[in-house]
């Protein structure tokens, strides 16, 4: 199967999604396009063509660590690619990130609002160290988020503050480098070799400013998100090709990009 790769994806157990869902869409004031369950999650990337979608997890508090870690390995399968979750705050977290490592895990999730910290405060530094020595994806949200206060907790400025500081690090930001803040992102992170996933925004951006990023961006550093249940797959991808890309640059957002960081190539 040679389809597309969502690096950016979320789903829930099932007795999880049926509270969790509802909560989220309350809180942000947003409404989920599926239940949030892997079923629905697998039949939306049927119906879109999407080969492999990567699940970010979030742990909200260090106790979730476990249950997380091993729901990841009871989904984890060709089609699915589980990013479980530590939180900052947790004395146990080098351990924790050698044990996904170990494990087999491709990568971790991380939420500076959920979490509670900017992205490129102090505390944070040896973790960024640990997950380079592991090399560990990071999937990081990044941008305001639409359920909290527009703190600039995870804005471009502090993108580049990590990315100068740990270049090795498989640094992904979200939402086309950093959601609601696409003018910093033009000055700051475009053309800069820094992954940026295109979830959840192709919809609210300005096509003009999306092109403009998509191809003034280091073509190699682009991945197709989505956010699902947030966002549709399918719709999302119309969106994408919508932007008149070119057929090479689509190759390379929709799969290859994501393919190679996945194979650690």
């Amino acid at each position: 199967m040679h389809g597309i790769i969502d690096f950016h994806a979320h789903a829930f157990p099932d007795h999880i999604a049926a509270t969790a869902i509802p909560h989220l869409e309350r809180e942000g004031n947003v409404t989920a396009r599926s239940t949030g369950t892997v079923a629905d999650l697998l039949a939306a990337m049927d119906r879109a063509g999407v080969e492999k979608s990567v699940l970010g997890s979030i742990a909200t508090k260090p106790a979730q660590f476990e249950a997380i870690l091993a729901w990841s390995g009871r989904i984890r399968s060709e089609r699915l690619v589980p990013f479980p979750s530590f939180h900052p705050a947790d004395p146990d977290w080098r351990e924790h990130l050698r044990r996904i490592q170990g494990e087999g895990f491709r990568g971790v999730k991380m939420h500076p609002y959920y979490q509670d910290f900017h992205l490129d405060e102090a505390r944070l530094l040896p973790m960024y160290e640990e997950l380079c020595r592991q090399e560990l994806i990071l999937l990081m949200h990044t941008g305001f988020d639409i359920a909290f206060p527009r703190l600039r907790l995870a804005s471009p400025d502090r993108i580049v503050a990590v990315a100068d500081r740990f270049p090795e690090l498989k640094l992904v930001t979200s939402h086309l480098g950093a959601w609601e803040q696409w003018d910093e992102v033009e000055e700051l992170l475009m053309g800069r070799p820094i992954y940026m996933d295109i979830s959840y925004t192709l919809d609210q951006i300005d096509r003009d400013q999306a092109r403009r990023i998509l191809t003034n961006h280091p073509p190699g550093y682009l991945l197709f998100g989505t956010d699902s249940p947030w966002a549709d797959q399918a719709e999302t991808l119309e969106l994408l090709r919508g932007l008149d890309l070119g057929e090479e640059l689509e190759r390379r957002i929709t799969r290859e990009n994501g393919r190679r960081l996945l194979d650690g190539d």
